[in-house]
C-alpha cells in the first residue's frame, strides 16, 4: 500500500489569480508531494497586478474550518500567510494555542507588493504579541522586518540584528528574505544558534508575484517531510529560484 503522504495546512487569503494565498499554497504543496489543506482568511479583488479590495473571513467561520479540519487527520506542518483582521488573527491565535501543532511557519503578509495594506493595527498586535509566540519558524522579508522592529534591514549584518530584536519579541527562528536586496541574500537565525546566510542570484523576471508565499509554504512542505531547518530553507530557496525561471 502506497504511503499517505504528510498533510500541510496553509491557513492564508484567496488570491483569484492563484499567484499567492492559498490556490498558490496548494500548488506548491502538491509540488512537494505533500498533501494540502486550507483555510481561508480573506478573500480579495485583485490580479498579478495588483490587490484592489480585501473582505476578512468570518472569524467563527475560520474557527469552526480549522476545528474540522483538525478532526480529519493528522497535520504535519502549517503555514500562515495573510490574515486580513484583527479578528480572524485572534481566532486563529486561540485555535494554534489549543491545537499545539508542530512546524508553523508564519509569513507577516502585511502588505502587498502594490502597496494595499493588508493586516490592520488590531491585526498586527495580535501578530506580534500572540502568532509570534506561536509559531516555529518566522519568515518576514527586509521590509516586514524593517516594519516590525524599527530597524533597518538593507544587509545581512543589519538583517541579523532586526532577527535578534524579533527574538527578544518571542520568534524561535526567523529567516529574513532579502530577495529585491542586491545581491539577494537570506538570513537564518535561530535563538542560540549560529547565524546562517543563503547568498541568491538574481533572475531577470517580472513574475514574483507570490514568491514569499512559496518560500514559507515550501519550508512548511520540507518540515513535514523531516527535514532538518537549515536544510529546508536551502530547498526551498532553491524552488522559488527554479519557479521564477520557468514562471509563467
Amino acid at each position: 500500500m502506497q504511503e499517505a503522504p504528510p498533510v500541510v495546512l496553509t491557513i492564508a487569503g484567496f488570491d483569484p489569480s492563484s499567484g499567492a494565498g492559498v490556490t498558490a499554497d496548494i500548488k506548491t504543496v502538491a509540488a512537494h508531494g505533500c498533501y494540502a489543506i486550507s483555510a481561508i482568511t480573506a478573500f480579495t479583488v485583485q490580479s498579478t497586478g495588483g490587490v484592489r479590495r480585501l473582505v476578512p473571513t468570518d472569524p467563527q467561520v475560520l474557527g469552526s474550518t480549522l476545528d474540522e479540519l483538525l478532526l480529519d487527520g493528522k497535520v504535519s506542518a502549517v503555514h500562515i500567510g495573510m490574515l486580513g483582521s484583527g479578528k480572524v488573527a485572534q481566532r486563529l491565535a486561540d485555535f494554534l494555542q489549543t491545537a499545539r501543532l508542530k512546524n508553523v511557519v508564519l509569513d507577516p503578509v502585511l502588505r502587498s507588493s502594490s502597496g494595499t495594506e493588508l493586516l490592520d493595527k488590531a491585526g498586527l498586535e495580535v501578530l506580534t504579541e500572540r502568532l509570534l509566540l506561536l509559531s516555529d519558524v518566522f519568515t518576514p522579508n527586509v521590509d516586514e522586518a524593517a516594519a516590525l522592529t524599527g530597524m533597518e534591514a538593507k544587509n545581512p549584518a543589519q538583517m541579523e540584528a532586526a532577527a535578534g530584536r524579533l527574538h527578544e519579541m518571542g520568534a524561535k527562528a526567523v529567516i529574513v528574505t532579502g530577495g529585491h536586496l542586491d545581491p539577494p541574500v537570506d538570513v537564518l537565525s535561530v535563538k542560540g544558534e549560529p547565524v546562517q546566510t543563503y547568498a541568491g542570484e538574481r533572475v531577470d523576471s517580472p513574475n514574483t508575484h507570490g514568491t514569499g508565499c512559496a518560500f514559507a509554504t515550501a519550508i512548511a512542505c520540507q518540515l513535514a517531510l523531516g527535514k532538518p531547518l537549515r536544510m529546508a530553507v536551502g530547498l526551498a530557496k532553491a524552488y522559488v529560484s527554479d519557479a521564477i525561471k520557468n514562471s509563467y
